[in-house]
């Protein structure tokens, strides 16, 4: 939990600290945006890459390993940041080994625990994510206007340097395709491609709008500067409600855990476009959307590590591309169609790709678990994929291999 806090901060930071890092290094604002976007592309690049390449090594060394490159590249924007490519190559760095950290992570904490706990420790690694968002990032920017803005990054290289030596001295040597996390608890192809097709949709349609949120709520809903801000602060405590109050749902009910938050961010996003001219109306809306992203992508990693047809770490690393391409796509397409349809009108499009996600969920072979069918959710799942391996590394219904790449 506090690795997946550190990562996240790490990948968000620049932005708070915008103004510091352009002026010290003497580069315009889209550079230092640009260590934000960039990171995001390269996860999406790398993410299958890497999680192929590595899908040998005992992940006690490789997280080891990767919270090792985040304590290095943390110290090096730190205390080596004089220069712009120097910190853009210890980004690149750190995207990589997060790529990697959470294709691997999750299985690793999962394994950890009973298979009907799954969706609960999944909830509990997208806190330390969302916490990122509401405490990791505002601390870290009042900190860097009070001291200076290598200073945050100082103090994230300690705490990475606290996780590695956690991981390092309590989490047991194990073979990465041992244990009942390492494979999909009911694989299904079919149904992997369309949580992959809904992390898409729904991550590019929230971005269409939400990139530029606070043009929206100065423009439309007619907030001041202190306004917006504390309506962004309120928007990343909703975040962290949603996944706190969903997170020990995903388990019982793996269904309703996905749709109602894909529902909901549809609704909240065209809600944004239809009545976001009105302030309260506007900020109600805007915390509603902030309570359904989260969970999103949460459930959609523990649908993930539910119908993954080979081995569960190359499969959440599709999932996360498929996130940082919706990152990409939806901020590009915002900005293509933001001359044309106004920065409301950008809500009205993320809405309707969210939608358009809906359909993708509703699609046939998208049924997963019953919901509260047999009472323990994914322990049942857990039990019927394990006694359904046979000899020859099959299901019982001979349609996957379990060491698949993907």
């Amino acid at each position: 939990m506090l690795a997946a806090f550190t990562f996240n901060t790490t990948e968000n930071l620049p932005v708070g600290l915008l103004a510091l890092m352009a002026q010290d290094l003497r580069v315009p604002f889209a550079a230092v945006g640009a260590l934000v976007t960039g990171y995001g592309l390269t996860v999406a690049v790398v993410s299958l890459p890497l999680a192929h390449l590595s899908r040998s090594v005992p992940r006690r060394y490789l997280l080891t390993g990767l919270l090792g490159l985040l304590v290095v590249a943390s110290w090096v924007s730190a205390l080596g940041g004089v220069s712009y490519g120097l910190l853009l190559a210890a980004r690149v760095v750190t995207a990589a080994a997060q790529a990697l950290f959470w294709a691997v992570m999750g299985p690793v904490a999962v394994g950890l625990f009973p298979p009907e706990r799954r969706g609960r420790i999944i909830g509990l690694l997208s806190v330390g994510g969302s916490l990122a968002t509401v405490a990791g990032v505002p601390a870290g920017t009042w900190l860097g206007a009070h001291t200076d803005w290598r200073t945050p990054f100082a103090l994230l290289g300690v705490l990475a340097l606290v996780c590695l030596v956690a991981v390092g001295a309590l989490l047991p040597t194990s073979r990465p395709q041992d244990g009942h996390s390492a494979y999909g608890a009911a694989p299904d192809r079919r149904r992997f491609r369309i949580v992959l097709g809904v992390t898409a949709l729904s991550v590019t349609g929230v971005f269409a709008g939400f990139t530029y949120v606070v043009a929206f709520l100065d423009e439309v809903s007619g907030l001041g500067g202190d306004a917006v801000s504390a309506v962004l602060f309120a928007f990343g405590g909703a975040a962290l409600a949603g996944v706190t109050v969903a997170g020990p749902l995903l388990d019982r009910f793996p269904r309703a855990t996905l749709a109602v938050p894909v529902a909901t961010q549809a609704a909240a996003l065209l809600g944004l476009w239809a009545a976001g001219h009105v302030p309260v109306a506007g900020v109600a809306l805007m915390m509603l959307l902030g309570a359904s992203v989260a969970p999103v992508f949460m459930a959609t990693q523990s649908q993930v590590l539910r119908v993954a047809p080979g081995r569960t770490e190359t499969a959440l690393a599709a999932n996360s591309a498929a996130f940082n391409v919706g990152v990409a796509a939806g901020a590009l397409l915002g900005g293509a169609l933001l001359p044309v349809v106004g920065v409301r009108g950008t809500f009205l499009v993320g809405g309707l790709l969210t939608v358009g996600a809906l359909a993708v969920l509703g699609m046939p072979g998208h049924t997963g678990a019953r919901d509260g069918a047999d009472g323990d959710g994914a322990g049942g799942e857990g039990r019927g994929a394990a006694a359904g391996l046979g000899a020859n590394g099959r299901t019982a219904k001979g349609r996957y291999r379990t060491d698949a790449g993907s």
